[in-house]
């Protein structure tokens, strides 16, 4: 059994998405960072980094495995299960290569753009343009590349695919939209219609 630890958020949606595309059993704990769920020292000592998502894996090769960071979980995951994502050459280092750019550049650009309009004390005008600026030109780049090809590492769905999903998922928050990238909403239309992916997301939102 696994067992996951999230809220509703755009790093949380990634594992149960995952999970239900994989056909894995699972059970979800809801860690509710709004009241500070995530200081707990009993979730602390799950992630010391007191971030969400965190995966427990009972049935690991080994023992029990708890995992933190959601790009590790969902390459975890997908090497478990030996699906979403290539055993080896060209197109495994493609998926790798959209998992880090979502790591380096998608992740941070739409979590400090959300940020600084929702939460800064006050408004910062050139942190704002800084990274709004950084989310309108990163989804240029996915559009681009998906007028393409079906997917952002390629033909086939893998979990670079569920990585990005999770912040377009919440673009509300960061206030951008689709209408100057129709690849890129063709492609999030394709991902939300997934039956998988719906599954993930209300789990998510039940939190």
């Amino acid at each position: 059994m696994i067992d996951v630890y999230a809220f509703s958020t755009p790093n949380s949606v990634k594992v149960p998405i995952a999970l239900e595309e994989l056909g894995l059993d699972y059970r979800l704990h809801s860690i509710n960072i709004r009241s500070g769920g995530q200081k707990d020292p009993a979730f602390v000592a799950k992630n010391a980094n007191a971030k969400v998502p965190v995966l427990v894996d009972h049935d690991a090769d080994g023992g029990p495995l708890t995992l933190t960071e959601s790009a590790a979980i969902l390459v975890y995951l997908a090497e478990k299960t030996g699906r979403l994502l290539p055993t080896a050459g060209v197109a495994r280092a493609r998926v790798f290569e959209q998992l880090f750019f979502h790591a380096s550049g998608l992740s941070p650009a739409f979590g400090n753009a959300g940020f600084f309009q929702k939460f800064a004390p006050e408004p910062i005008p050139i942190a704002i343009d800084r990274f709004l600026g950084e989310v309108n030109r990163i989804m240029g780049v996915l559009d681009a590349q998906l007028a393409h090809q079906a997917f952002v590492a390629g033909d086939a769905i893998s979990i670079a695919d569920i990585a990005h999903f999770g912040w377009l998922w919440r673009r509300a928050f960061v206030g951008v939209d689709f209408a100057a990238t129709p690849h890129l909403a063709r492609w999030y239309g394709d991902m939300e219609s997934r039956p998988a992916v719906q599954r993930g997301i209300a789990a998510t939102e039940a939190l």
